[in-house]
């Protein structure tokens, strides 16, 4: 009897070890294990622009003066088919486009463009400080004077666009993992955004100085620098669509305000975005 308990009790033991070591075999091969190291991804959207009042220099030849606290806002077009999803016309509103990858399973490093419109409200009333002296009719010694700032006087614009290129790094977390949501990842995945980047302007301005000759070509005019928080939602680890807050800073030092090489402006301003963006991302090896 006693042999036979024995007996009993040494083949339970070994199932159980027997189970032990099998179990970890069984798990490394679970379906909803995942590694986002390596991903690819590429998304396309729009976005909503604001921009802080700024000072704005504007030097040349015959005149050196700068306007105080001007004010300006972004351009939306009109949402339909045509244009934010006419091949031909898709660049027209405001847009985002960004290629990222990633570096370990919640870093990613990417390059894109935030193109935005910035345009000066005409009309506004403001300050004038400086001197102008070319022959027109705004000649004179300026010195916190107020001014209307009329089209016949100045038309003020980077609407083709206000273009932020930029490499940025971001932190991906995943919430259903965090709040212990029991989801399978490679059907739904929810990550919370956060991010840093930095890069350079190059808009394509539209300004006109009253008798100047109009300028409106692309031209490397400064720098910029954004932080962002977001929320990005990805469907059969393939599909994916994201929302974004980032708050930055813009510095212009060298914007070109006519076909004069010596006719310059020059300002600086924080901006907010708000964007919306849609996008795939796939594992190539």
């Amino acid at each position: 009897m006693r042999l036979t308990v024995f007996l009993f009790m040494l083949l339970f033991h070994g199932a159980f070890l027997s189970a032990q070591e099998n179990e970890p075999i069984i798990l490394m091969h679970k379906e909803d294990i995942k590694t986002n190291k390596g991903r690819i991804y590429i998304f396309w959207g729009w976005n909503r622009g604001y921009y802080t009042n700024s000072d704005i220099q504007f030097t040349g030849d015959n005149y050196d003066f700068k306007l105080n606290d001007v004010e300006a806002r972004d351009r939306q077009s009109k949402f339909g088919l045509d244009p934010y999803f006419n091949p031909s016309r898709i660049t027209i509103p405001q847009t985002n486009f960004r290629i990222g990858f990633f570096v370990t399973n919640n870093i990613d490093l990417s390059i894109g463009v935030d193109h935005m419109k910035y345009v000066m409200v005409t009309n506004q009333e403001t300050e004038i400080t400086g001197e102008i002296n070319d022959g027109s009719n705004y000649d004179g010694t300026y010195d916190n004077d107020d001014i209307t700032i009329s089209q016949d006087f100045l038309r003020f614009e980077h609407t083709d666009g206000l273009n932020y290129l930029n490499i940025e790094i971001t932190r991906n977390d995943d919430l259903l993992k965090l709040f212990k949501i029991n989801m399978n990842p490679n059907k739904i995945e929810v990550n919370a955004l956060i991010g840093f980047g930095i890069g350079a302007l190059m808009p394509k301005s539209n300004v006109t100085l009253w008798n100047k000759e109009r300028y409106d070509e692309f031209d490397f005019a400064g720098y910029g620098l954004a932080g962002k928080i977001g929320l990005n939602v990805t469907f059969f680890n393939t599909f994916f669509i994201r929302g974004e807050l980032k708050e930055g800073f813009i510095d212009m030092p060298n914007i070109r305000t006519s076909p004069d090489p010596s006719d310059r402006a020059s300002q600086h301003f924080f901006f907010t975005q708000l964007n919306f963006s849609f996008g795939f991302a796939i594992h190539p090896f």
